[in-house]
């Protein structure tokens, strides 16, 4: 009897843990999100860049570690024996490959000022376009050129350029991804046909309505007859 009912008990599968994991993680950032909508202009710009530039910061740190410091082991001659634009190029490699300190707060700075704009745009434009991604793209620019010392003694020039490079850049990738993640444009003139189709589990024989011409507009004039 016994026997019986261990062989009738239903065994429930084990979830992964990965997947608990992800699931709970899902769950506190769709708290955290909801939570953040409803507070203040400032109060959500404020945690939005504090966070990002937290997350920017330990990208920086990683990618100083792997260079290794390369900028202690760049030449640091007299500045006299420099012209301006030797300077200029041999301030760029350090702030470029600075080690784990220095690249977390370049790092910290452009992810910061990038997410903080973003979030001021969003907020007052009730949107997120390409126009507030630039915006916030040449903020971080700008932002990362006075920071890490890049340029020459025109740091103003040297930012300005800096942010519209980096301006440039984010709105061309904003035009790609948002080219690529368009979902592919529907038919018109087939969806009430496709729907048919769908719903007779016949959705395999659409290519051959098309090319048929069995359109929204002629298939009703499709007779027995003419189907034979």
């Amino acid at each position: 009897m016994e026997r019986g009912k261990e062989q009738g008990m239903v065994v429930m599968p084990q979830q992964n843990p990965l997947e608990q994991l992800q699931a709970k993680f899902k769950e506190v950032e769709t708290s955290f999100r909801g939570w953040l909508a409803k507070q203040s202009l400032p109060v959500e710009a404020a945690v939005v860049t504090t966070t990002s530039a937290a997350q920017g910061a330990a990208i920086g740190a990683f990618m100083g570690t792997l260079t290794n410091d390369v900028s202690s082991s760049l030449p640091t001659p007299p500045q006299a024996s420099l012209d301006p634009q030797a300077m200029a190029s041999l301030k760029q490699a350090q702030a470029l490959s600075g080690g784990p300190l220095i690249q977390a707060r370049n790092f910290a700075v452009m992810t910061g000022v990038n997410a903080g704009i973003s979030c001021v745009m969003k907020r007052l434009r009730g949107k997120e376009d390409v126009q507030s991604s630039m915006v916030a793209a040449f903020g971080s620019g700008a932002m990362f050129s006075l920071v890490s010392g890049m340029g020459g003694p025109n740091q103003i020039a040297n930012a300005a350029t800096s942010g519209l490079f980096f301006a440039l850049v984010q709105g061309g990738l904003f035009q790609l991804g948002q080219k690529f993640s368009q979902p592919p444009a529907e038919d018109i003139y087939y969806s009430r046909t496709r729907s048919m189709l769908s719903s007779l589990g016949l959705q395999n024989y659409e290519k051959n309505f098309k090319k048929g011409l069995l359109t929204d507009n002629t298939l009703p004039l499709l007779t027995d007859r003419q189907a034979i």
